[in-house]
């Protein structure tokens, strides 16, 4: 029978507590939200949607076409423009996700007969694109500038390293300043994802690669999603000129995808000029999260200290994981739960995001729900 082999797999899905499910959300909800990538409040900010709105009456509903047809209005050059100026790069390139926008840096940037060197701990949207180029991929340790230095050695052709700056998992940091080191050693690239640390890490919430020093180098392409701090939809590619330029000419997710929808544009641009008019909100976020792990583990619960606005409580299994969240929902609290194979370490455990607008109150509430329903 055709596709017999899914029934399968899903019943090993079943056995193993590894079932997903969509939950579509209503508009207005009394949760609680821990679990979206909102670092920064301004998802439902009414400039942030009155911007989308303003682009959608000017631009249409859909960008009609490709970026190199008709899909590139003068809105996504403006926040080309800015996101660049920004975040401290020479240029930038605005995609219709993060995700598309991984898979263009890495496999644009590593042809045939290159080295990529890629963390363990890496999101999926940067494995995808090393499994994607023509390049040939090392894994390296979590986190280890050591390891990148040992999967580059004896290579003589082009060469990059992958990382996240903020791992999506645990919300712990790379060591970017030893990660570029140990490429410059090897004249080798350094691309890295900020999707975590653009609007919470940086003077301003400029990301970590400007907070490191990195950021405008000539070696170093970072890669920024608009849809967690900037709340809208979509991704960009920060680096040199001239790697901008070939990525418009040579990737694939550019080239033959339509063009990002004036409405997200509008309200990614209008975002960041929130942002650059409240740089305060980045260290409120940070703020929120600290406090939020502080109390958790003084609840006796085990949390990983955050780097950025990601906090994650590890839980006993991924059926009891997802019992947790489940319960914590019904008490009106919304978190993230991930497990295998989300999880690069096999451990499930909840995922907590910080906000800026989170108050004392409900980081208090947050933290007594969990406690109530641990297993």
């Amino acid at each position: 029978m055709a596709f017999g082999w899914i029934d399968e797999q899903a019943e090993l899905r079943r056995r193993a507590g590894l079932v997903r499910a969509l939950r579509p959300r209503a508009a207005d909800t009394p949760l609680l939200d821990l679990a979206s990538n909102d670092y920064l409040g301004l998802a439902r900010h009414p400039e942030v949607t009155e911007g989308a709105a303003r682009a959608a009456r000017t631009w249409g509903g859909g960008s009609t076409g490709s970026r190199l047809v008709t899909g590139t209005t003068e809105l996504h050059a403006e926040l080309e423009r800015e996101l660049a100026g920004f975040c401290g790069f020479e240029a930038a390139l605005v995609f219709s996700s993060g995700y598309a926008a991984n898979l263009a840096a890495v496999t644009a940037l590593a042809p045939h007969g290159s080295r990529i060197v890629s963390d363990a701990g890496n999101h999926a949207s940067l494995i995808d694109g090393c499994r994607l180029a023509r390049g040939t991929t090392r894994v390296a340790a979590h986190a280890d500038p050591d390891a990148v230095r040992k999967a580059l050695d004896g290579h003589r052709g082009p060469a990059v390293a992958v990382s996240d700056t903020v791992f999506s998992v645990d919300g712990d940091a790379a060591p970017l300043t030893g990660l570029a080191a140990a490429c410059r050693e090897h004249g080798a690239g350094l691309v890295l994802d900020d999707a975590h640390g653009l609007g919470v890490l940086g003077d301003g919430g400029r990301g970590a690669p400007y907070a490191a020093g990195l950021a405008g180098a000539d070696d170093v392409v970072v890669t920024v999603t608009l849809s967690k701090s900037l709340g809208s939809q979509g991704g960009a590619v920060l680096g040199p000129a001239r790697v901008i330029e070939h990525l418009v000419n040579t990737a694939r997710t550019f080239v033959f995808d339509t063009g990002l929808a004036p409405a997200a544009v509008g309200a990614a641009l209008t975002a960041l000029r929130l942002l650059r008019r409240e740089p305060g909100r980045a260290a409120r976020a940070g703020e929120a999260a600290r406090e939020l792990h502080c109390r958790l583990t003084a609840a006796g619960l085990e949390a990983v200290r955050p780097d950025a606005a990601v906090v994650s409580v590890r839980a006993p299994s991924p059926e009891q994981a997802v019992r947790w969240a489940a319960d914590c929902r019904a008490a009106g609290l919304a978190v993230g739960c991930f497990r295998p194979p989300s999880v690069p370490d096999g451990v499930s455990r909840l995922r907590l995001t910080a906000r800026a607008d989170l108050s004392g109150a409900e980081i208090e509430r947050a933290v007594r729900v969990i406690g109530e329903t641990r297993p």
